[in-house]
């Protein structure tokens, strides 16, 4: 069973992460902020990982730390369950509509992290959430998911569609790029024969 627990507890944050990439996409979230329990919800749900989520961060500060540290668990259990990544289809890719937001993420699970991030938005905030913790919770997972990942932004105005299309959109790629490709399902995705160092 691919399943992972990570605990990464400072001074700022202490979290806790449970995932299972065989799920169904249940989760159970809890980090204190409203906005981002939403947006991990849709990553959970649309890319069938079953996610369990708790955080409790230095709010009274803002929520920066609780973003960014959510973001380094979930990417450091992402490589922990996918082991040794026998048996992936390692790349994918997702066009993602939602009403008049148009975003792509595109992404690989090669362990060699990158971020490009061509996204912007019209508003500084989402409620009382800043928009640029978009970009720092997938900077964190990607970095610590071993994760080259590319998120575009093709249309929108609407900052929470914005937001929401792109968890969306990196949900359904990792959906695809996890799962157990059976004509291979027995080798790691690479003429190297491994990924990473």
């Amino acid at each position: 069973m691919r399943k992972a627990t990570v605990e990464r507890n400072t001074t700022e944050t202490k979290i806790s992460v449970e995932v299972s990439l065989d799920g169904t996409g249940l989760y159970d979230i809890q980090t204190g902020v409203g906005f981002f329990d939403h947006m991990l919800e849709q990553l959970a749900r649309h890319s069938l990982i079953d996610m369990k989520v708790r955080a409790e961060g230095d709010l009274h500060i803002d929520d920066h730390h609780t973003v960014e540290d959510v973001g380094i668990a979930l990417g450091l259990a992402l490589v922990k369950a996918l082991g040794d990544y026998k048996g992936i289809r390692r790349y994918a890719s997702c066009l993602l509509p939602m009403d008049e937001a148009l975003m792509r993420a595109a992404l690989d699970l090669s362990r060699r992290p990158f971020l490009v991030w061509k996204v912007d938005f019209d508003a500084l905030k989402i409620g009382t959430f800043d928009t640029e913790l978009v970009r720092e919770f997938f900077q964190a997972f990607a970095m610590n998911g071993g994760i080259t990942l590319h998120i575009e932004k093709l249309d929108g105005s609407n900052a929470h569609h914005i937001a929401e299309a792109a968890f969306k959109a990196v949900a359904r790629s990792l959906r695809e790029a996890i799962e157990i490709d059976p004509r291979k399902a027995d080798a790691v995705p690479s003429t190297k024969g491994v990924l990473g160092s």
